[in-house]
């Protein structure tokens, strides 16, 4: 029997769910920023599954985007994935966001940049570079636009900060710069599954707390 994978991507501001059969994606649905709870999701992952007479018994492993992105949307992504591969012992892929981004940019973008608002002035930002991915960072808008010069841009933060981009960087069409789950079994085919204890330890790749977090610490600073 050909391999079955779910896949989860819950970062972005619609998550998407999938499912890959024999290499494929043969199924996506999407489920709007009103409905990217536990409830919604499980209800829309039971119907993809039953729709292909499948049951989450069946899966050969499930695919889940970690971030960076929505602070609650990874949480619920990456809680159901875990929980799901616990139940039922399937493997557990995880996968980074901005290297789902980047498999969506033009071929000719040889020097990506993948950024997304981190609030306060600040960006996540990671490089591309053909196939080797930068690090993974948060650095001030000011000290990250000078690096942007002839590169090419995607990600949500470009639509935020676009009006500021250097006139020679090249930006990734809008339709491309939100994570889809075709992107993240993609990215996901070259990932290893995550051991037991790996599954266990696995967040979401936040970098830093969310801003109810930020905030309280610096009332206690």
């Amino acid at each position: 029997m050909s391999e079955s994978w779910l896949i989860l991507e819950t970062s972005g501001r619609v998550a998407g769910v999938g499912l890959a059969r024999g290499g494929a994606v043969v199924r996506t649905a999407r489920l709007d920023d009103a409905r990217r709870h536990a409830r919604d999701l499980a209800a829309t992952v039971g119907g993809m599954l039953a729709a292909e007479g499948l049951t989450p018994a069946n899966l050969t492993g499930v695919m889940v985007s970690r971030g960076p992105g929505s602070y609650t949307g990874l949480r619920v992504g990456v809680t159901s994935a875990k929980a799901l591969a616990y139940a039922t012992g399937c493997r557990l892929v995880a996968v980074d966001t901005f290297a789902a981004v980047a498999r969506q940019a033009p071929a000719e973008a040889a020097d990506l940049w993948v950024i997304a608002d981190a609030l306060q002035g600040q960006v996540y930002a990671q490089r591309f570079r053909g196939a080797a991915a930068g690090e993974l960072r948060i650095v001030a808008i000011d000290e990250w636009l000078p690096t942007a010069a002839g590169a090419w841009a995607s990600g949500s933060g470009v639509k935020v900060y676009a009006d500021r981009l250097p006139a020679d960087c090249r930006l990734v069409p809008e339709a491309d710069r939100e994570p889809r789950v075709e992107s993240v079994f993609a990215a996901g085919s070259g990932v290893a599954p995550l051991t037991r204890a790996e599954l266990f330890a696995l967040e979401p790749l936040y970098l830093r707390g969310s801003s109810a977090e930020e905030k309280a610490k610096n009332r206690t600073a």
